[in-house]
């Protein structure tokens, strides 16, 4: 495998399927993120990605406790007061390396796996979930009793998800992903792989900006469909945001919108989530960033 791997994306359906061979596992609200133990050292992959590694040095130096060769797919969380916060896991991910230190000390990182792409054996994106599960659990099993690697809570009994669902959502749990026991790990978005969210959103690709690089004004984003169309004038929060990435990816030229409006294209990835109830018209709005 070579670094950066290209992820495995969930259906959005709104409800959980059933069968005897699906596998439930609890939804996190952080940043998905992968991990990759190499010979001498662990680097971190952002869904897009990108290395970010020096946002989350504290998983990072707790990956050094891995075999060689480990490649785990997984969701870096931060927990403040009790609840998984996904605002303070977004500002250590839009940290440099010295603020996201100083992050670290006082809310530590956890990094919450679902997934073992590959041990030093070799690959194992085209095995069953099920046995690529026993391989994580092995593996992690090995690791330290303090370690801030977890594997994620999964369970094949669907009235167990379904209460991990309705009860859980004030800790920070989006909602619950499920798995065919059968599948294989495949880069994209899968029918094998279906999730429930509890809030009414979808997850967009931002690929590019109206306005300079940096103050931003509007983005451009191509929806599940394929359609690209233009969000609401962004807030001072999101702008911010918008403008350390534009900044960081420089514009590739000009481009339009399906309706014609004219942004300057990214080719680097940033994504967004957005209000689903927005997205059948042709100004979508953003609730924030992944």
């Amino acid at each position: 495998m070579e670094f950066p791997v290209d992820v495995a994306l969930a259906q959005l359906v709104p409800v959980l399927p059933a069968g005897p061979d699906w596998w439930y596992e609890v939804k996190l609200d952080g940043h998905r993120t992968i991990m990759w133990r190499t010979g001498d050292s662990v680097r971190l992959q952002a869904r897009s990605g990108r290395d970010v590694t020096s946002a989350w040095m504290d998983i990072a130096l707790a990956g050094m406790e891995l075999p060689p060769g480990v490649v785990l797919d997984g969701e870096a969380v931060v927990v403040v007061d009790g609840r998984i916060s996904f605002e303070a896991a977004q500002s250590r991910a839009a940290s440099g390396p010295a603020r996201a230190r100083k992050l670290a000390e006082v809310h530590p990182a956890l990094y919450i796996v679902w997934d073992a792409l590959a041990v030093s054996s070799g690959d194992l994106r085209g095995r069953p979930y099920t046995e690529r599960r026993q391989v994580l659990l092995d593996v992690l099993g090995e690791l330290p009793p303090a370690t801030p690697i977890q594997a994620v809570s999964a369970t094949d009994d669907r009235e167990v998800a379904q209460v991990w669902y309705a009860t859980l959502r004030g800790t920070g749990v989006e909602g619950v992903v499920a798995k065919l026991g059968r599948s294989a790990y495949r880069a994209g978005r899968s029918s094998s792989w279906r999730k429930v969210r509890h809030a009414e959103t979808v997850d967009v690709d931002v690929v590019g900006y109206t306005g300079q690089a940096a103050h931003p004004h509007a983005l451009a984003v191509r929806m599940p469909e394929g359609r690209v169309v233009l969000s609401q004038r962004l807030g001072a929060r999101l702008a911010v945001r918008a403008a350390a990435w534009a900044g960081a990816s420089p514009a590739s030229g000009r481009a339009r919108t399906d309706a014609g409006e004219a942004y300057s294209a990214v080719a680097s990835g940033l994504v967004a989530e957005v209000l689903a109830g927005t997205t059948r018209h042709a100004v979508v709005t953003i609730k924030r960033f992944r």
